[in-house]
Order: structure tokens, then sequence, then C-alpha cells
């Protein structure tokens, strides 16, 4: 007997069908005899369509009322997975963000969590045997009483912010995938599922572009140590057995790990932009006057590389930002020209970003060197550079990602045997 969190996303939701598919999952671990909290995401392309509708009614749409409504399809989902439920004859009931509290920032439609008081679920686990099916993606600002979301992806952070607020064993991420993976399986389709990985190497694939879980949910697993586990919610829930270990991937502290690999796995995003501000005048100051109108606003600079001129006295400074704030960061640095002094700003959309990733870069050395050897073998020029301790990225022209992103998986023996 143990205390479960279970979070199902969008496409596990889907329709009514998969709804009774999530409530046999949920009944097979609780006649497993666990205790358990479900947060469920709104059914998939819900809130795609209450976001269209918010533009459709005023582009200029006020982001409190934004959120009332993009809230809505958690709860619809909540509701028909606790009728469900109760159909079985399992006690259940549904709760909202609000109802529990889950207390956030003011950040509309990017809200962060607080605090969360689970006192009143450990309470009905030990007194009903009750079954706490949750809105994920939500929660209430306690100052103003409205209601508030965390931003796409929030249902695995609601989850894992869940499960550390009553106690939980462990946290169950359903998806429609069996795990996380050394790359994307549809590029690389030698691809393997991970057993085990450390919070700090999924940390650094989700925010390099693996999709599976949203960043904000691994950073509060590693800093609750809160055990994830990703697995399939389209595995027949009666062919798994609660007490064995099914097919996933567990996110856990490194120490859980017997030995790290060198390099753990292969992330990349297409989602970038590359913006040259050329020849400024060399002196210190620039590099504020560059990137402080960008933070002003809230656009999120990624690699940033500087060269200096062989007389010194100008540099070029590259940086990348997210494609969908290309347009701004391009006008943003181009109305701060006065202040800035450069002569001209060079820009590129056809851009991607493959990351290296492995805790096992700390304890050896010309990890990133045998890359930038095997990306020259096949005529693929690296735009930028950027490193870190477990990770290195490589900015290259997007028509060379698959190229790029399947070598690399040959070259550090991550394809399967």
């Amino acid at each position: 007997m143990g205390r479960l969190v279970m979070k199902f996303g969008g496409t596990s939701v889907a329709n009514i069908e998969r709804i009774g598919n999530v409530a046999r999952h949920v009944k097979r671990e609780v006649d497993a005899g666990h205790d358990v909290a479900v947060i469920v995401s709104a059914m998939a392309g819900k809130t795609n369509e209450l976001v269209e509708w918010c533009r459709e009614a005023s582009a200029m749409h006020d982001a409190r009322e934004y959120d009332a409504v993009v809230a809505s399809g958690e709860q619809v989902t909540a509701g028909l997975l606790a009728i469900a439920l109760q159909t079985m004859g399992i006690q259940a009931r549904s709760w909202q963000g609000w109802q529990i509290p889950i207390k956030t920032s003011d950040a509309h439609a990017s809200a962060r969590i607080l605090e969360i008081d689970g006192t009143e679920l450990v309470h009905r686990f030990k007194d009903r045997n009750e079954v706490a099916v949750i809105t994920g993606f939500q929660g209430i600002n306690p100052q103003t009483n409205r209601i508030t979301t965390l931003g796409r992806g929030g249902s695995d952070t609601s989850a894992v912010a869940i499960a550390a607020a009553i106690h939980a064993d462990r946290c169950d991420i359903y998806t429609d995938v069996d795990g996380v993976y050394t790359t994307d399986p549809r590029v690389v389709p030698k691809a393997r599922r991970l057993d085990k990985i450390a919070f700090e190497d999924m940390l650094e694939l989700a925010s390099q572009g693996a999709k599976v879980l949203q960043v904000r949910s691994v950073e509060l697993g590693m800093v609750h140590n809160m055990p994830i586990f990703v697995r399939s919610s389209f595995d027949k829930p009666e062919d798994i057995d609660p007490r064995g270990t099914p097919p996933g991937t567990l996110i856990c502290s490194e120490e859980e790990i017997m030995e790290s690999h060198v390099v753990t796995g292969i992330a990349f995003s297409k989602d970038e932009a590359q913006i040259s501000v050329r020849q400024i005048e060399d002196k210190p100051g620039v590099a504020a006057a560059i990137f402080g109108p960008l933070a002003d606003a809230n656009i999120n600079v990624d690699m940033i590389v500087q060269n200096v001129s062989e007389d010194g006295k100008t540099t070029d400074l590259t940086f990348t930002v997210p494609a969908s704030d290309y347009t701004r960061a391009r006008d943003t640095i181009t109305s701060a020209k006065a202040k800035i002094g450069y002569a001209r700003l060079d820009s590129a959309t056809d851009v991607a970003k493959v990351s290296v990733i492995g805790s096992g870069m700390r304890s050896h050395a010309g990890v990133a060197a045998k890359a930038f050897a095997a990306l020259a073998a096949r005529n693929i020029n690296i735009r930028a550079i950027t490193t870190s301790e477990i990770k290195f990225s490589v900015l290259i022209d997007t028509a060379y990602t698959e190229l790029a992103v399947r070598t690399l998986h040959t070259l550090y023996g991550l394809d399967q045997v």
C-alpha cells in the first residue's frame, strides 16, 4: 500500500471512451490498496478551442478572464472522470484548483504555485477512502481571489506539486508515449527508452526541446525529491500488475542510478531564431543595452556569442530567441539602436538547436570535441555553441537537424542494440 498521484494528459482523456480507460487505470491502483489523487488535463484540442474563442471575442482580452475561460476545460474532464469512477463503485469527487486550494502568483496564464494545503485530501483518503480527481493547470491567487493558470503543460506541474503536498510515494505521468527516449523516435528509429534518468538530465532534455514533460514539473520533482514515473496510458489497465514494474521511465535522484552514461540523450528544437548585432562599439554597458530591453519585453535569450574585431574597437554579438518572439525581439533592438549604437542587424529563422546531454560529461573530457568532428565530417556548419557542466548545444541550419541528431545519437552509442 502507498500513496500515488496519477496524471493524465489531453490525449489520454480525449473522449468518453478514453476517460473510461483512465478510470480503469485508477481502479487498478485503488484495488491494490493505494491512496490515489488523479490530476487531469482538458480533453485533447479543447484548450486550443477555448484560447481561440478568447481571441475571437477580443484580440486584447483581459488576462484574468482568459484564465477563467481556459481553466474550464479541466473542470469538465475532472467531473466526467469522477462520474466514471463512481459508476465503477469507487468513492470519488472532483476538485477544482481553488477548492484545495492551490495558491499561485497573480501572473495570469503563467502563474507559479506558491503553496498547496493537502490536509483535506489526506483526511479524505483516511476517513472515506476517497479518490481525489483534481483539475490540472490551474489555481487561485489568494490576494485577488481570481482563477489563475500555469501555462501550457501546467498539469504536469500541478501533479508533481500535489504529490509533494500530500507526501506521495510517486507521481505517475501517463501520456501517449511509454517513457523518455534517448531522442525523438520519429527522427531516430533506433532511439531507446530509458529505464531511469536523473532529474538534472531530464531538466536539460525538457528545457532543450524534449516535449515529454514541462520543465517546471521536473524542477519541482528535483526540489522535493519526488520520483516521477513516465508511462503510457494506452497500455491495457487489466494487463498491468500494480505490484510489478510496468514499461516506463523513472525520473529520480542521481544517487538512485547505479552508473550514468556519458551521454543520456539528444534533444533538439526548431523553434529558434538567430539575431546578430554587428559592429557595436566595444565598451562597458553594451550587453546591458541590448539584453536589458529584451528582458523588459519578457523575451527569453538563449545562446549568446560575442566576437571582438582585430582592432578591439568594435564587437559583434549574436544570440538566439524563441521563433515566436523573433519579430518582437528585432523590433525591440531596432527601437534601442540609438542607445546601442550598432551598424547593422542580421537575423535568421531557418536555424535549429541540437543539444547533447549527460551527467557523465562531468568526469569525461573531449565529449564535445567528438561531436564537432562528427558534424564537420557530415558538412554541417555550426553557427554558435554553448556549454554547461552536463550539456552542450550547437546552432545549425534547420535543414540539417535530423542528420545532426542521427549522427550524434550513433556517435555516443545511444542506438538500440
